[in-house]
This record gives C-alpha cells, sequence and structure tokens, in this order.
C-alpha cells in the first residue's frame, strides 16, 4: 500500500506515543510505501528528514503538489517534475502580476513552482482570480489565512494521482490523510482517505457525504492508525498485533549504557572469567554507586561471542550480588572484527579527527557506517527491552551516538540522557561529517544531553540549528564556576534547554570530578612512600618537569618536546638544571594510524637529548609504555611543573589528578594547562598555554619552573579546592539530578 499524508496536523501530530507507534508500525511493514504531501517547500522538509524517529518517505511531493522528488535521493522524480514545470509561468512573473492586490502579504518562506500569501478571506476577490488566469494559474485558499497561486490544474491531489499512476499502484491500495482545506484535492481524487482528529471544519465539511473517508476520532497520528484499522490495510488484527508488541518492557529503573562492563573479561583455559576491574577509571564506581542498595537496573556494554569458541552466549551476568543485588549486566554480543571496526577503526579514524578539530585527518567510509549503526541498534535494542516503564536510560560518549534515534522509536516513553565524554567541537567543523544530520537528529531524540563544559554545550546548540528549527527556552551565566573570558575554550553563557519539534531538551555542563580517595590511599602506601623517596635521591637537585598522556596526535606530544628543545636554546642555564619526563602511553597495537607520530616523537626526544645531554644529566626521560596508577601517583607528587598540553582535549582527568596528589601531600607544584583542554573552563588557578604557539608554550613552561612558591602554593590551594568539592560523585549526583528535573539543578554555575 502507498499511505500519503500531509506534515503538520497530521503525520507530525497527536500523541507522541501514537506518533511513534505508528512510526515503528511503517518500519515493520516493508510493503507500505510512504509519501509526504505537503505544502511545505522542499527545504523545509529537510529538518523533518533528519529526525531518525520519523521514517523516511519513499516520495516527497512538496509546495503544495508543485515538487515531486524521491524521498531518498531528493532528486526530482521524472517525467512528472517536468510536466509540472512546463506549466508554471516562473515565479517573478507571478509575484509581479499579483504584487499590488490589496490583503496579499508574501510568505517568506522557501518556495518552487508556486506564490504563496497571507491574507483574510475576504482578499480573495475576482480580481485574484482574474489575475491568476491571465498566467494560466489556478488559486487555492486554506484555513481562513493561506493563499496559493499554483500551476493550471496542479495540486496535492493532481500530483499524487500522477504518481500513482507512474508507479503502476491501484487505488484502492492508496490511503490519503489530512487536516486542512488544501488536502481537500486528496479525497476528491477517489482514494480512500482519513480525515484526522482536530481537522479544519471546512475540510470535515466538504468530505462529509464521501463514503471513502474516514472523520477519525484520534489525532494526527492515531487518526491515520485508525483509519489502517477501519480499512483493514494491514489485514485482521494486524495494527493492534503491532501496538501489542512494542509494549513489551523490562524491569530495570535505570538502564547504563557503557562501552566497558563493569567487571573485566578474561579468558584463561577455555573459560571465560569475571574480575574487578583493574583499571584507574573512577567513573564506573561511580556509576556503579546508583544501584547501591538494591535499585533495579541494568548495565548494557558489548562483549566479544566467537561461536566457534564458545556456542552459547549468556546475555545477562551478575555484577556484585552483594553490593548491587539489583544490578545485571546486560552482555551485547559483538563479533571481534564488529568491535575492531565499530570502536578501534572507524570511531578512532572518522570521529576521534573530527571531534578534536583534526578533520584533515578523518577517514570516511560508508562500509564502516554502516557496521556502526548495525551496532548502536543491537545497543538500542537491548537496552529497550531492560528498561522498565519510563525508566531512565544513560548513555556515554560518541561511540553510541545512535542509539538515541532507535531507542526513542522502540520507547516512546523513556528518559534518555547523553553524556558526551570527548569534545565537542564548532559547526564548521562537526559538520565536515558525512552523516552530521543523522547524529544530530539522533541526539536531539535525548531528553538532556550534558558535555563537560559550557562551550561544548554551545557548540552543540550552534550544530543543532544547522540540522533543525530550534529555539532556545533558557540560559544560565557560567561564571564565576567556569572562566568566561580567560581561556579559548571560555564562556559567558550557555544554553540549558532548547526545544526542536516541539520536544524539551536540557543541556548542561557537568566536568567529570576526580576519586579524590584513591589518591589519598594511594599516598597513605608504605610502597608509596618509598618509590618517592627512591625518585628524589636519583634526581635531587634537578626541577622535574612532568608529563603525562597516551599516544595520540591531539595530545600535543610532539609539540612539547619541540617547544622544551627551545627553552633549553634561550635559558641554557637551565641545563643540567631541569628534566622533562614524559610518559606517553602506546595506543592498542590495532590501532596503526599513530605509528608515524611515534616515530616523529623519538627522533625528536632523540635530538634534543643528542644536543643538550651531559654526564649525569638527561634532558628528556621519555617513557614509552603503560605506568601502574599507583607508580604515577609517586611521580605526580615529585613533579616541580606538571605540562598538560593537548591541541583539543574534552576535559583532561590527568590535570585533577596532579592536583590532587600535589594538594594532599603538601606539596606546592604548578600547573601548566592548555587553554584548550575542557579542564581550562574549571581549574581556576592553572597557568593556561597556548599549545599551538611554541613560543608560548616555552614561554609558560619557563614561567612555571621560575614561579615565586608563594604564587605557587596560592595557585595550588585554589586548585585543590575545585578539585575536592567537584570530585566524581558530585558529577555523577549532579548529572543524574539534572536529567530527573529536566535541566541543571538550580545555583550549578556557583558551584566552586
Amino acid at each position: 500500500m502507498l499511505l500519503a499524508t500531509d506534515l503538520d496536523g497530521t503525520f507530525l501530530a497527536g500523541p507522541p506515543e501514537n506518533r511513534q507507534r505508528l512510526y515503528q508500525l511503517i518500519a515493520a511493514h516493508p510493503d507500505i510505501q510512504l509519501a509526504f504531501v505537503t505544502g511545505r517547500g522542499l527545504e523545509v522538509v529537510l529538518p523533518i528528514l533528519s529526525d531518525p524517529t520519523v521514517p523516511i518517505p519513499d516520495y516527497i511531493i512538496c509546495d503544495v503538489g508543485g515538487t515531486v522528488v524521491d524521498g531518498r535521493s531528493l532528486q526530482p522524480l521524472q517525467p512528472l517534475q517536468s510536466e509540472i514545470d512546463a506549466r508554471w509561468p516562473g515565479e517573478q512573473r507571478v509575484a509581479d502580476v499579483m504584487r499590488d492586490c490589496p490583503g496579499l502579504e508574501r510568505q517568506e518562506v522557501p518556495q518552487q513552482r508556486r506564490c504563496s500569501y497571507f491574507c483574510e478571506a475576504g482578499a480573495v476577490t475576482g480580481e485574484v482570480q482574474a489575475r491568476a488566469a491571465t498566467l494560466a494559474c489556478d488559486v487555492l485558499f486554506s484555513a481562513e489565512r493561506y493563499l496559493d497561486i499554483l500551476p493550471k490544474g496542479v495540486n496535492k491531489g493532481s500530483t499524487l494521482m500522477a504518481l500513482v499512476q507512474h508507479l503502476g499502484l491501484d487505488q484502492d491500495h492508496v490511503l490519503v490523510a489530512g487536516d486542512t482545506l488544501n488536502d481537500l484535492s486528496m479525497y476528491e481524487a477517489g482514494f480512500m482517505g482519513v480525515c484526522v482528529g482536530d481537522s479544519e471544519p471546512a475540510l470535515l465539511e466538504a468530505t462529509r457525504e464521501r463514503a471513502r473517508v474516514l472523520h477519525a476520532r484520534h489525532a494526527g497520528c492515531g487518526g491515520i492508525l485508525e483509519a489502517l484499522a477501519h480499512f483493514g490495510f494491514l489485514g485482521a488484527g494486524g495494527v493492534d498485533a503491532e501496538l501489542a508488541a512494542m509494549e513489551a518492557t523490562g524491569e530495570a529503573d535505570l538502564v547504563m549504557v557503557y562501552h566497558r562492563l563493569p567487571y573485566e573479561e578474561v579468558r584463561e583455559e577455555g573459560r571465560l572469567l569475571r574480575r574487578r576491574p583493574t583499571s584507574p577509571n573512577g567513573i564506573i564506581p561511580t556509576l556503579l554507586s546508583f544501584f547501591a542498595e538494591g535499585v533495579a537496573g541494568s548495565w548494557v556494554a558489548w562483549s566479544i561471542h566467537d561461536p566457534a569458541v564458545e556456542a552459547s552466549f549468556e546475555v545477562h551476568t551478575e555484577v556484585d550480588r552483594q553490593l548491587y543485588p539489583g544490578l545485571v549486566a546486560a552482555r551485547v554480543a559483538l563479533s571481534k572484527d564488529e568491535v575492531d571496526v565499530f570502536y578501534k577503526r572507524f570511531s578512532k579514524e572518522a570521529f576521534w579527527p573530527t571531534l578534536h578539530t583534526f578533520w584533515e585527518r578523518a577517514v570516511f567510509r560508508e562500509e564502516d557506517w554502516a557496521v556502526f549503526l548495525r551496532v548502536n541498534r543491537l545497543f538500542a535494542e537491548r537496552t529497550a527491552s531492560e528498561a522498565a516503564p519510563e525508566a531512565v536510560v544513560w548513555l556515554h560518549d560518541y561511540n553510541l551516538w545512535m542509539v538515541p534515534a532507535v531507542l526513542r522509536e522502540l520507547r516512546p516513553d523513556l528518559k534518555i540522557a547523553f553524556f558526551h565524554h570527548t569534545y565537542f567541537p564548532s559547526a564548521d567543523v562537526f559538520n565536515v561529517l558525512p552523516w552530521r544530520r543523522e547524529i544530530i537528529g539522533s541526539l536531539l531524540q535525548c531528553d538532556y544531553v550534558g558535555f563537560h563544559i559550557p562551550r561544548q554545550a554551545e557548540n552543540f546548540v550552534d550544530v543543532a540549528r544547522g540540522v533543525a528549527p530550534l529555539k532556545v527556552l533558557e540560559t544560565r551565566a557560567c561564571a564565576p564556576r567556569f572562566l568566561t573570558y580567560g581561556c579559548a575554550v571560555g564562556l559567558d553563557e550557555v544554553t540549558t534547554a532548547i526545544e526542536v519539534h516541539g520536544r524539551r531538551i536540557g543541556l548542561g555542563a557537568h566536568p567529570v570530578g576526580l576519586d579524590v580517595e584513591r589518591v589519598r590511599q594511594v599516598l597513605a602506601d608504605p610502597a608509596t612512600r618509598e618509590r618517592l623517596e627512591r625518585l628524589r635521591g636519583e634526581l635531587a637537585g634537578i626541577r622535574v618537569v612532568l608529563s603525562v598522556e597516551r599516544l595520540d596526535y591531539t595530545k600535543g606530544t610532539l609539540e612539547k618536546i619541540l617547544a622544551f628543545e627551545r627553552l633549553l636554546e634561550e635559558h641554557p642555564d637551565l641545563c643540567g638544571q631541569v628534566a622533562l619526563l614524559a610518559v606517553c602511553v602506546p595506543a592498542a597495537r590495532e590501532m596503526t594510524v599513530y605509528d608515524q607520530l611515534q616515530g616523529q616523537i623519538e627522533q625528536a626526544v632523540g635530538r634534543v637529548n643528542g644536543r643538550f645531554a651531559r654526564v649525569g644529566w638527561t634532558p628528556v626521560q621519555f617513557f614509552f609504555r603503560a605506568l601502574p596508577f599507583e607508580e604515577v601517583v609517586a611521580w605526580y607528587a615529585l613533579a616541580d611543573v606538571m605540562w598538560i598540553t593537548p591541541l583539543r582535549d574534552g576535559l583532561n582527568l590527568v590535570a585533577k589528578e596532579y592536583v590532587a596528589t600535589q594538594g594532599l601531600s603538601g606539596g606546592g607544584g604548578v600547573l601548566v594547562l592548555s587553554e584548550f583542554a575542557g579542564a581550562a573552563a574549571e581549574l581556576h588557578g592553572a597557568l593556561l598555554t597556548n599549545p599551538h604557539d611554541l613560543n608560548d608554550l616555552r614561554e609558560k613552561l619557563f614561567q612555571g619552573i621560575s614561579m615565586n612558591p608563594a604564587e605557587a602554593e596560592s595557585r595550588l590551594r585554589e586548585l585543590f579546592g575545585v578539585v575536592c568539592h567537584n570530585d566524581i560523585q558530585r558529577w555523577g549526583r549532579e548529572f543524574l539530578e539534572a536529567v530527573r528535573q529536566g535541566g541543571a539543578p538550580k545555583g550549578d554555575s556557583e558551584q566552586q
């Protein structure tokens, strides 16, 4: 069958649950073809196509019948479009002829093959009709307000009839749906039809005697569902069966959707074993804490499944029966190839460089996008089956961008929250992505979207403005919690709520905090004290500059070494007095994209050491390996200066780890931080530097090395206060509170 439907008041109207039921019904029946038949121009229809919950139409008839295109390619449907074009005298000629007609106000909307006006009924005079006739055009007045001048014989009904004949469809297999008088021509063409609830009285009156037209009780999509059942388009009970299938729910009141399981899986002697996480990731225990006291919940994450090794796959596993008796891990079975493409290749080669403003490094493969969509759908389907009615779903990071689109379609009752852990760039960068409309359309299905800092949230708003009509509902001052004009990622005011397609979406800035207690425990360990004393003995008399980061072009490691080389050139008296200890954690073996960068860094280190090294002193000590967290904490306690200079970073927890270590150990270290790291907007007291300027890198490092101890201690006190107050527990608690309230908690911008 073909469903030909108007948009405003019809296919885009009605209660959300009825819209999603109809959309899901269409998705479940590939034999249903869909045609949008609207008075809007094609350009105005485009934002609707970016809404992932709305089915993509097979055909679009717009401009009140003046334009007909393929719904997927958006190319004119020939020869239908050429036949319409031949009847149109041209927009400028029509506008000139109608220019001085009293009471006509030209509509400022995109228009093709029509001229549209606002007017009262009395303005549609015989003179207007006569002028249109001289142009061989028709006049259409609807909703007591809208006047359209159209090519002769062209309207919604005539173009739809031409499409039906072009497709060779039986008229009895077409259902038309509308709500205003400009839809009348579709019913007059003789198709089966429905006037949805709350239709314009003039349309109801004009179709009252038509036996093949149903006047539905329900508005919008509910009325279309009524008509599908009334006319039996899907067979006996077809609609009821589909609706019943969509109402199955799970039992979890809170569903955490994260790329990692809350435990580690290891295979020994052919058996899959579960162990507590060994990574110093403070987020996982914080997220687990929300399931304490028996809260019913699910943790959705992937697990690699190889049918050749393990015939069956266990979807649900326990996490910790004693601590979290109500929590289960809901595992999404992925093959190793899917993980490699979805996460290690596509996410890191397409999305990661774009998000961090290195779009020239991005590689976009359509086949990888298909895998990404498939994996995200698997996550969404698992989440939908886990969630209780009206549950909260908390999604994490860009790997799961497309989950909200599918999830909203499957479960319109859920409250969907998303936290973006990586940097979110401005529109001119993000729009490089070939799938930007699909991605933003998916994120706009969330009830709440959180970012680290206000700048990232505002960048999201700007990107969304280019995808769909957007109304700003609320804004908030960023100070005093966040810097405004003091750094590259500062902002004075941030949007905290928007409205898109009639839905309210809350936005917030929630910089991830640190597990300060974990640092305290490491410092209290006698092994840490012994390690620290040994390091102090080895580096006695040397000012230690520490750098800790992963191997990645976004981290600015190479630029840092070049700047350190310039420092030694400009200040030869520092030779033998200062050492750079650079810890660079290698990437996964499969990520060959970093091989060239590693070679460049190693060459730069070799050159600096070759030029400046002396007996007993090496200027750059480069550790190309992962160090245990306990060992890194000892380095933090030792370092006089922490030099963190990413070219772009969503936040940077290493900076907070250093501040916590120095504060807890009574140190007076200096944090020199890139102003392009998200943490720069939050960490009052850091010495900010521009990593894109080697001279500034050199000068700010020299300032940090030579800083007066009183100033250094003052800066550290301020930094330590921020890190302790805005810790990881506060981050999680405030984020969920904002989700449940529909916006950031009052006073959030004032928390230090």
